[in-house]
């Protein structure tokens, strides 16, 4: 039988335990990345898509419940400027049935009617001359795409709805249609990106992107291209086309993206009469899932280079310290005092005192371990649910995002009556219900703002704005709603032309919190102001309403998390509105307070107008 020496034996063992274990946890770290992270990102593209379809056909619904007002306009251009629509015409019935637009000739059938078509260059010009430059896009070349002379697209992606008009006698004898040309136009795009993904980025790129497809070609997109500029008159890759047009099938694996690999998902986008005149994109940057792969089998390897070390080393260093009883009791006590508490003695001696001391030192060492194991546990634990309750409350909020955008549509098309008329039982049940999902709603995206602050993720991207029309007036537009149902008195006096350099989604964030106070706690009738003033090199901004005056003592509690003043409770709040709003007022190195007034309160917040 061959032999060994003790230090062989140990080197050898500690090898093969590591390299067992090195390989085995490599293999499954690869494996997890692969099947979980990698397939259910690709599975979220997937509910991205489903996403990015309701937005795409919510606004054909939106269109719909325009031209459901035209009563009430008086002129042509004032209904299509009402509307924004690029094109809108009134035609009689007869010139229906033989007009170029296929959903105007369906509408001359008697029936409303909305799509997506396709409008070609003599009817561009016919429409509007304008709209002939508008919707011309220079065809780039693109890596992978199928071969193509055609360099200019004169054609138009446009949605359009029809509806016909009754005379005086109740009978149809003319048809209105107009429509929105998608070329060039950014707006439906990157509303569905900031709605699905953020507008997050990764090493400069989007992390998540949206395309509209005319044919193969992409005329509204938040693509990049290699110069950083949106990727406009690019095409698919040939793959992605030919399943997607040509065998009319949805796509979902990754694809190459202008200039990046991508999770992508593509569906058809077909017209009234089925026809696929289009796609509908959304991807995800597979880079980061790569960059994650490769790290992880770094850190294994690492991880694997330092185990072998660190076996060779203890091999010698035991060799040389087990030469006699009391030379290893030494240095067994000395690598206990150093933290090693999996060292043991081999309780082996022909000395009674010998033998005994090293089941003692055993046994000591034994119940050492298990209390450094029970704090170490307990500290991985405490550090889990922290983290759980972080991801949860992200996770959740984003889950739940998506989900109730569908159901406010829905609940808001009943109450307002767009699916039939609701007797008065319906109606008060449709009112509590939507005043409920607008207060969940509100608390969703509470949530999921304090999931990126307390995760830290909450980084200015500083952009030029414009106080009054960036900032102020979209956060008004937000609670138009809650300002008629309560009949409040709103005065805008922001001054016009304010410029400053801030994160216009987060300001937003801090207008839409001000004035959703502002609207909560006003009784009916009740004034609310709003005021932007310049002072020297800094903005002031304040958000008064009608109500009782805060109390000096509860000023301070005010911008503290979760934290609700005594005598609102029976409003609805998370508590944490104002404490997200502090925080990003800060993060722009600004400063935000109360004012209490003789029968009101002023929130007051200022700002350096550039954060450079």
């Amino acid at each position: 039988m061959k032999t060994r020496t003790l230090k062989s034996k140990i080197l050898y063992s500690f090898l093969s335990v590591i390299l067992v274990l090195g390989i085995s946890i490599a293999l499954l770290g690869f494996y997890v990345i692969k099947k979980d992270i990698i397939e259910r990102a690709q599975q979220q593209v997937k509910n991205d898509l489903q996403v990015a379809h309701m937005v795409y056909t919510g606004e054909l619904e939106s269109m719909k419940q325009a031209f459901s007002v035209i009563r009430y306009i008086t002129t042509l251009e004032e209904l299509k400027s009402r509307l924004g629509l690029d094109y809108l015409y009134i035609i009689n019935i007869s010139e229906g049935h033989s007009a170029p637009s296929e959903i105007a000739r369906q509408a001359s059938l008697g029936k409303s009617v909305g799509g997506t078509r396709v409008i070609e260059k003599d009817e561009l010009r016919k429409l509007a001359p304008a709209l002939v430059q508008k919707s011309r896009i220079d065809i780039r070349f693109t890596a992978k795409a199928k071969p193509s002379d055609k360099k200019v697209l004169e054609q138009a992606l446009a949605l359009e709805y029809a509806r016909p008009l009754l005379n005086e006698q109740g009978q149809i004898d003319k048809i209105i249609y107009g429509g929105k040309i998608i070329n060039g136009d950014f707006t439906l795009v990157d509303k569905i990106r900031d709605y699905v993904f953020e507008n997050r980025l990764y090493a400069g790129k989007p992390i998540g992107t949206v395309t509209i497809f005319l044919d193969d070609t992409r005329i509204a997109t938040n693509v990049l291209d290699s110069e950083g500029k949106r990727a406009i008159g690019t095409r698919i890759s040939e793959n992605v086309y030919e399943n997607v047009v040509g065998k009319g099938r949805s796509w979902l694996d990754r694809a190459f993206v202008v200039t990046d690999w991508y999770l992508t998902a593509y569906e058809p986008i077909r017209n009234v009469n089925g026809k696929i005149v289009g796609i509908l994109y959304v991807g995800i940057l597979e880079k980061p899932f790569n960059d994650m792969r490769r790290n992880i089998l770094l850190a294994f390897l690492a991880i694997l280079l330092l185990g072998t070390a660190l076996a060779v080393i203890l091999s010698v260093i035991l060799d040389v310290t087990i030469a006699k009883p009391f030379t290893r009791m030494t240095e067994a006590t000395s690598l206990l005092a150093a933290g090693d508490l999996d060292h043991r003695i081999a309780a082996v001696s022909q000395i009674t005192e010998l033998h005994q001391l090293a089941e003692s030192f055993n046994e000591m060492a034994t119940k050492l371990q298990e209390r450094d194991a029970n704090l170490n546990e307990t500290n991985e634990k405490l550090t889990t649910l922290n983290k759980s309750y972080l991801d949860l409350i992200g996770f959740v909020s984003h889950e739940l995002k998506g989900i109730l955008g569908s159901i406010v549509m829905n609940i808001y098309s009943l109450k307002e009556g767009y699916l039939g008329v609701l007797n008065e039982k319906q109606q008060k049940a449709m009112n509590s219900a939507a005043r409920t999902l607008d207060h969940f709603e509100t608390m969703v995206k509470n949530y999921l703002d304090l999931s990126r602050i307390e995760k830290g993720e909450l980084e200015i991207k500083p952009t030029a704005a414009d106080l009054a029309e960036d900032i102020v007036r979209p956060a008004l537009v937000h609670f138009e709603k809650q300002i008629q149902e309560k009949n409040l008195q709103v005065t805008n006096l922001v001054l016009p032309g304010i410029k400053l350099s801030v994160d216009k989604n987060l300001l937003l964030i801090v207008c839409d919190n001000l004035l959703g106070n502002a609207c909560k706690y006003s009784q009916s009738g009740a004034q609310v102001i709003v005021e932007g003033i310049i002072e020297q090199d800094h903005i002031k901004v304040s958000v008064y309403n009608e109500g009782i005056p805060i109390k000096d003592e509860q000023q301070k509690q005010l911008f503290k998390k979760f934290s609700r003043l005594e005598g609102s409770e029976k409003i609805r709040g998370t508590g944490i509105g104002l404490y997200i709003t502090r925080q990003i007022i800060e993060k722009h190195k600004g400063k935000i307070w109360v004012e209490a007034k003789e029968h009101g309160n002023s929130f007051i917040f200022i700002l350096t107008r550039s954060l450079g």
